[in-house]
């Protein structure tokens, strides 16, 4: 049906440069002549306790980062606070937009609320716009609001710059059309996201089983066990070892960062914690700091040395393979080195990490994750240590694995991507006019509204019900979005 889509009959001359041509019915108006107010928002005094936990919803650009709907806000604000401030109640179906960095994102109220400094709230009446084409026509014109920003400190569009941005108007009846339309589509988009969302849920969950196997069995299934005394571990081949990290690794955290140390006469680049993503580190862009010659030892790195994430998502790790020639690293990590290179494999040592990590084995009591892995706490952990022979088939086998499944995921990840841009460009086509709706419009059944598809996420909730199209080998062309 998309690909039967057909440009309008008759066209004009919008005289606005990003809009061109627009169907010779429509209107071009300024947003200030489309909605009935553009209203700006305001915030209570925060030292005044009567203003605030109110049931009067209050939103924030950071409410609109996270929904297009808005119906609740991370905090509210009471009568009292309302009349305090400059902030005023604004109708359902208001179309409520971030003025301040981010500019340009944009919500549909779906209760009377009000809002901060950084966001505008444009009143439409229902005779004239419909909300949900109006909360279209303004995701497209992100770019063009953004560009009216200014500001030093953070950007910034006033009332007045939004009044003057131009907006495409057909008649409301087509208006409705339109939507009906887009609404049909993208929930049909994004049934396949969900699914693609749930295949790599999926792949990954299986990656975590692989490896967790393979580094507490091996890879013979007639192999005898024994007790490791490990809980995450459970039993492990009989004839390997389970001994504290201290016995087969040494272990250093990195160098302590201060002003002093920022500059100097040896600046060398450094990593830190956010640089070190599980199975791969970041050397783009790193900052410097002072780490003098005789301090290499202890401060640099060398090629096979683990390093490990003390803080944040604890236990992630990375295996550094001279991607520059000299580099050092920062508190927040733990370097581990083997003690022999000859009886351990340090690849090995990462997909036990990888398996700890995923086992919360890294956590205290079972019940939250440990602020802070120290060094004590990390070199007391024991792991399992096959002969060396043996760890280097489990990383030949794991590699090979998870190369498969990483691949997987990618190709995944990408056709979510083109999904998703796919959509923003039909949408940017429909609601500027250059694509005739209103036959396919009439065409489409009647469907329920899913509130779930309504807001993506980067992966799939648990116990949600399989989605039409989810199998593992659900491809674009079998989608078919444009049938």
């Amino acid at each position: 049906m998309i690909n039967n889509l057909k440009p309008y009959p008759a066209m004009k001359n919008s005289g606005v440069p990003w809009l061109g041509e627009v169907p010779e019915h429509w209107e071009v108006r300024r947003l200030k002549q489309t909605f009935c107010r553009i209203i700006g928002g305001s915030t209570p005094s925060s030292t005044e306790p009567a203003f605030w936990d109110g049931d009067l919803v209050w939103v924030t650009p950071a409410d609109i980062s996270k929904n297009s709907r808005l119906k609740d806000s991370l905090r509210r604000i009471t009568h009292d606070g309302l009349r305090s401030c400059s902030s005023e109640l604004v109708p359902q179906g208001s179309l409520i937009v971030t003025s301040r960095a981010p500019v340009g994102n944009v919500a549909i109220a779906e209760t009377d609320l009000c809002t901060n400094q950084g966001c505008k709230a444009l009143v439409a009446s229902p005779t004239f716009v419909n909300p949900v084409f109006g909360f279209h026509v303004l995701t497209t014109l992100k770019g063009e609001l953004q560009s009216l920003a200014t500001g030093t400190t953070f950007t910034e569009i006033s009332t007045s710059r939004i009044g003057t941005v131009s907006f495409p108007l057909p008649p409301l009846p087509e208006q409705a059309a339109i939507v009906k339309f887009l609404d049909y589509y993208d929930r049909k988009i994004r049934r396949y996201i969900r699914a693609k969302q749930k295949l790599i849920k999926l792949l990954e969950e299986e990656k975590q089983a692989i490896i967790h196997r393979a580094v507490t069995r091996g890879l013979d299934p007639n192999v005898r066990l024994k007790p490791s005394g490990v809980e995450w571990l459970g039993d492990v081949p009989e004839h390997w070892e389970v001994v504290a990290l201290r016995h087969r690794y040494s272990q250093c955290l990195g160098k302590m960062l201060d002003a002093k140390r920022i500059t100097g006469r040896h600046p060398l680049p450094y990593l830190r914690n956010t640089d070190v993503q599980w199975d791969r580190i970041n050397i783009d862009d790193l900052p410097e700091m002072d780490i003098p010659s005789n301090e290499y030892d202890r401060y640099t790195v060398q090629k096979g040395d683990l390093l490990v994430c003390e803080g944040g998502d604890v236990g992630r790790c990375a295996i550094w393979s001279s991607e520059l020639a000299v580099c050092g690293f920062q508190k927040a990590l733990h370097r581990l080195r083997p003690r022999n290179r000859g009886r351990d494999v340090p690849r090995f040592l990462y997909y036990s990490l990888y398996a700890a990590a995923k086992s919360s084995a890294f956590n205290d009591g079972h019940l939250s994750t440990i602020a802070h892995l120290t060094g004590d706490k990390l070199k007391a952990h024991r792991f399992p240590f096959p002969p060396v022979t043996e760890q280097e088939s489990v990383v030949d086998f794991l590699d090979n694995a998870s190369r498969q499944v990483d691949q997987t995921v990618s190709t995944a990840k990408n056709e979510i991507n083109l999904l998703r841009e796919y959509r923003t460009r039909l949408i940017a086509d429909v609601v500027t006019g250059k694509l005739d709706v209103r036959e396919a419009a009439a065409k489409l059944p009647e469907e329920p509204e899913e509130p779930e598809l309504l807001e993506e996420i980067e992966g799939t909730p648990e116990g949600e019900e399989e989605l039409e199209g989810a199998e593992l080998d659900v491809t674009l062309e079998e989608a078919s979005i444009a049938d």
